[in-house]
């Protein structure tokens, strides 16, 4: 039960976000009237489209599929509900409700038990390490499996990616059993740069993939699933079902379409500062992992206590309308404190060394010194 003392820093909190102006991560904070009205400017097609058919819509799943070198995508309202969908599929395909998961997937942490209470899934973990899958995890889980997943990056298990030859090792050992891999790829478009491939290639070994439009393309929300023409066809049977097919979906399809073009082309920069930033932050005293970044996020940690570093965070945001991090939560080592950091646009347009500067002065205490 939340005290006074809770409430009070809550409203504090949102005052200050509210009053924020500049941050230091992603792509800077957003003004929701001020992002509206960028939208309005966009080119929104001479017609919307309706219930999933026609106008920007259809160009943006064209597009999708052109990208990840697929034979179809579906746009959806949610990546939970399109990864639902086609994993739905391929259950059903395989006739077994028996799902392949890391333990730190989406999947598993963030959904309600989603897959299990409303499709009778099966989540069988092929690790709960902060590691990438290995083919010597599959073959443990012998027997049917409805379909095996694969988190790029694993974003709850520090954002870490496999290298190109173990990914390749893992999609032929799912291959030789036949079972269908499915990339859960929230962060697809962020993993190239390391991965070494385009992103035609890295979906090429799997048979569907999910990709999500807000987070380091910056979209309003939604996500596509993408795979073959079969596939995809029944996912839309199944987005129904969910109550995904909207009447339109107009201002999603139009943000996403800006995202692509506006952040896809700079996701090498946004991971090749990431790796500029870790490098200065660790120099100045924090720990980041993984060191080097395989995208453009990673995990901080310093050797203060949470409240006080919230404290100066909350403190300098008041105080300047800057957004140095998210706030951070204590470490399984006693005294340290953690919380993760992704480059975009806005950390960019600042430069890798004065964000480390700004950063270590809040964090580390040294304002001033």
């Amino acid at each position: 039960m939340p005290t006074k003392a809770d409430e009070a820093l809550e409203q504090r909190r949102q005052a200050a976000r509210a009053a924020c102006q500049t941050a230091l991560f992603g792509h800077g904070p957003v003004q929701p009237g001020a992002e509206l009205a960028a939208l309005a400017e966009l080119d929104a097609g001479a017609v919307a489209d309706r219930y999933g058919e026609g106008g920007v819509l259809a160009e943006l799943e064209a597009e999708i599929s052109r990208l990840l070198g697929t034979e179809a995508a579906s746009f959806m309202p949610s990546g939970i509900m399109a990864q639902q969908c086609v994993l739905r599929v391929w259950s059903d395909r395989q006739e077994s409700p028996r799902i392949a998961v890391h333990g730190l997937s989406h999947l598993v942490v963030h959904e309600l038990d989603a897959l299990p209470a409303l499709h009778g899934m099966v989540l069988e973990r092929l690790s709960d390490e902060e590691r990438q899958p290995t083919p010597a995890d599959l073959a443990d889980l012998p027997g049917r499996l409805g379909a095996v997943t694969l988190e790029l990056p694993l974003r709850d298990g520090g954002h870490l990616l496999p290298s190109w030859d173990d990914l390749t090792a893992f999609a032929a050992a799912c291959h030789d059993r036949q079972i269908p891999l499915h990339l859960d790829g929230a962060r697809l478009w962020e993993s190239t740069p390391y991965l070494g491939h385009s992103l035609a290639e890295v979906v090429g070994l799997a048979d569907s993939a999910y990709v999500s439009f807000y987070k380091g393309l910056g979209g309003l929300a939604g996500a596509a699933v993408a795979g073959p023409d079969d596939v995809i066809a029944e996912s839309r049977r199944w987005q129904r079902r969910h109550g995904g097919n909207l009447l339109t979906l107009l201002p999603y399809a139009v943000s996403a379409r800006a995202g692509l073009q506006r952040h896809l082309p700079r996701m090498a920069e946004y991971h090749e500062v990431a790796v500029e930033l870790a490098t200065a932050l660790s120099d100045a005293g924090l720990r980041i992992t993984p060191d080097p970044p395989h995208t453009n996020a990673f995990r901080m940690y310093a050797s203060v206590d949470e409240r006080d570093v919230n404290a100066r965070l909350l403190e300098h945001l008041e105080s300047t309308q800057e957004a140095i991090s998210a706030y951070w939560q204590g470490a399984d080592v006693p005294g340290w404190s953690v919380t993760e950091f992704t480059v975009g646009s806005a950390t960019c347009d600042i430069g890798a060394a004065e964000v480390a500067k700004r950063m270590t002065a809040v964090v580390l205490g040294s304002l001033g010194t």
